[in-house]
């Protein structure tokens, strides 16, 4: 599939990027099916991805470890009320309103797992164009810092992405160190570190 997101601030606020049950119409993000003959005329300043090709079993059970599952509503760190395998209560989920102490069922809490990856792996895609050509472990780093980041917060570091687009993992991972993220998540980041040093 080929993605493109709608390129203005504005949808970028306030419009989901793709959720079941509302219409395509307000999505910002299109996805288009592979056909033969099919042309797709776009800028290529206009953010888009593609599918890609990893293990994402393996990137689902590292984010279970860093993340853990939580059956209920909770405050982050940053205080935004959170479930499941950190999943982000957004306006347009079901939960949205609901008091910190709500219980949430297992099946709900895959169900949102499972589209935050998709969503991951969408702006992973976006943020390095080359993504799905880059090693699976840089992949895997890269994934789970969006999803514990975030594509705005992540495309901020602009000198790991010189790193990784350059293939200087050291330098990659020297830009990681010197962040706020990487003092505030603790064992976890230390961890990514040490694997973008060995990609």
């Amino acid at each position: 599939k080929l993605f493109l997101e709608d390129p203005r601030p504005g949808p970028n606020t306030y419009m989901p990027r793709r959720v079941e049950g509302i219409p395509k119409e307000l999505w910002r993000v299109i996805a288009y099916e592979a056909k033969e003959g099919r042309m797709i005329f776009f800028p290529s300043w206009q953010p888009h991805g593609v599918d890609i090709n990893m293990n994402t079993d393996k990137l689902r059970e590292q984010l279970k470890i860093d993340e853990g599952c939580v059956y209920e509503i909770y405050n982050d760190h940053l205080g935004y009320p959170t479930f499941g395998i950190g999943h982000l209560v957004t306006e347009s989920d079901p939960e949205h309103g609901l008091a910190v102490g709500t219980a949430i069922s297992s099946e709900r809490c895959s169900q949102a797992f499972e589209s935050d990856i998709k969503g991951v792996l969408r702006d992973c895609n976006i943020l390095y164009s080359d993504f799905h050509n880059l090693p699976e472990e840089a992949q895997q780093i890269i994934a789970n810092m969006m999803f514990n980041l975030g594509r705005p917060r992540l495309s901020k570091f602009v000198g790991m992405k010189r790193g990784v687009d350059s293939q200087d993992w050291n330098a990659a991972a020297d830009e990681m160190v010197d962040s706020r993220w990487y003092r505030q998540v603790g064992a976890r980041a230390e961890r990514l570190v040490d694997r973008m040093r060995n990609v």
